[in-house]
């Protein structure tokens, strides 16, 4: 099967589009879908990703009777989300009979850990590996504040952001909804977050990054209090806030990107507050307003670039929605207001993108569309083949002071993995050295199947 997120124009005489092709919202032109994931070998199913309804379903569809499916839902549920065992035999409050019966058409589902980093800052890089061989990252970034995962939504990426190194893959496949919700389990068993669990040793800053607005019921780090099976609670977690910011644009692959964040949002599951969970996209216009309705999580846009000509150049997406669009879909976010602002990412690229008069342009562009926002200024991070730089320090503060003098929020968010290629458009699934014709040439590639 051909894994190319390459376009294809070969419309039948009747307008009809071929099947291995969709319409994407807004574009005229389709875009080849990624493959699907492969089903196990040994056909069972993973519990982890199922919806409530989809559980029940699947729990009747293997001859549990119907008396009892609603019963063994719940303790399924309970044992997946609340206890996190890895295996149906551990599920110790449901019959001999019924686990034999449960352990012959399903899995619990997690990823393989293929490589576990830790950084000297002590954010932690995990790079997964899928039923399908298949392989993403995510990362786990401790504050003095909180404990944020940035969680993947596809292995490469639809988009080709050029600062990014993820952009540079081409894109194999969407995440399923299990494969999304597994890197939360997965991030939760490697620090203890299970009842009983020992917690493990996390370096953590001293003081609260900039970068993030502490909200009113965030509570200081407290070694004393994680004793075993405090980080089971609200107090002791050290997983307080999910980001989708990791491999992949999350608007592309949606339905799934929707299915797992509502199981993670779940009172019964997960249980983490939509105010805990931030959806960043680079511009994907027409499903921004849909994200706020079915999802409703913190909305963050990488704007990167206040021009048509930059922007084009660094988040080519803005070829097909422009910087109008996007600010007008930004406007029209469902829920936006004061307490509940738009997270502007814009990544500080030296002689590019950070000149006092982009500043100036970002202020007009925030107040002409009257927009509650807030501006995270991000030094770039270098990646191998990379042919941008990192800002000066005094540029970068130039820049943010005059966005603060404009009454809008611009902290300078402080680089965190960097020394194992874990910060912001550093993540990509395996070490693979491309030349720049290859980049230009897959760059080029993914653009056609998404710009007129």
């Amino acid at each position: 099967m051909n894994n190319d997120a390459s376009p294809t124009n070969d419309h039948s005489d009747n307008g009809a589009l071929p099947a291995d092709v969709m319409p994407i919202p807004g574009l005229s032109d389709p875009m080849v879908l990624p493959r699907k994931a492969v089903a196990r070998a040994d056909g069972k199913r993973a519990l982890i990703g199922l919806s409530k309804d989809q559980l029940r379903a699947a729990l009747a569809e293997i001859g549990l009777p119907a008396k009892q499916v609603n019963m063994r839902a719940s303790q399924v549920w309970h044992w997946l989300y609340h206890r996190g065992v890895t295996e149906v035999s551990a599920m110790a409050n449901i019959a001999k009979d019924t686990r034999a019966l449960l352990d012959d058409h399903f899995v619990v589902g997690r990823p393989e850990v293929v490589t576990a980093q830790v950084s000297s800052d002590g954010t932690r890089k995990w790079l997964l590996r899928f039923g399908d061989g298949e392989e993403a990252e995510c990362v786990f970034i401790p504050d003095a504040w909180r404990g944020t995962l940035c969680v993947s939504s596809q292995v490469g990426c639809t988009l080709n952001c050029r600062f990014c190194h993820t952009g540079t893959m081409k894109l194999v496949r969407n995440l399923t909804a299990a494969e999304i919700v597994g890197q939360v389990m997965l991030a939760r068993d490697a620090l203890g977050e299970w009842p009983g669990a020992t917690p493990v040793p996390i370096t953590r800053p001293t003081a609260s990054d900039a970068a993030d607005d502490l909200d009113e019921d965030d509570v200081p780090w407290v070694p004393g209090a994680h004793n075993a099976g405090s980080n089971y609670t609200a107090e002791g977690r050290m997983l307080t806030n999910i980001v989708m910011m990791g491999m992949g644009e999350p608007l592309y692959n949606f339905d799934n990107v929707r299915d797992a964040l509502q199981i993670v949002m779940d009172g019964d599951g997960l249980g983490l507050s939509k105010r805990r969970i931030t959806l960043s996209t680079s511009g994907v216009v027409p499903m921004m307003v849909r994200a706020g309705k079915e999802i409703g999580v913190n909305l963050a846009v990488s704007l990167h670039a206040v021009t048509k000509e930059i922007r084009d150049e660094i988040v080519p997406i803005n070829k097909k929605y422009g910087i109008e669009q996007l600010l007008q879909a930004c406007a029209d976010y469902p829920g936006v207001n004061n307490a509940r602002r738009i997270t502007f990412e814009y990544v500080m690229l030296a002689g590019k993108n950070d000149s006092n008069e982009d500043a100036h342009e970002l202020v007009r562009l925030i107040r002409k569309y009257r927009l509650p926002a807030k501006v995270n200024l991000i030094p770039f991070n270098p990646w191998p083949g990379s042919i941008y730089e990192c800002s000066s320090q005094e540029r970068i503060r130039a820049f943010s002071d005059i966005i603060f003098k404009a009454g809008i929020s611009a902290p300078v968010r402080t680089p965190r993995g960097r020394d194992i290629m874990a910060a912001c458009g550093q993540l990509k699934s395996a070490s693979e050295k491309i030349s720049r014709a290859e980049l230009d040439k897959r760059a080029a590639e993914k653009e056609l199947g998404w710009v007129d």
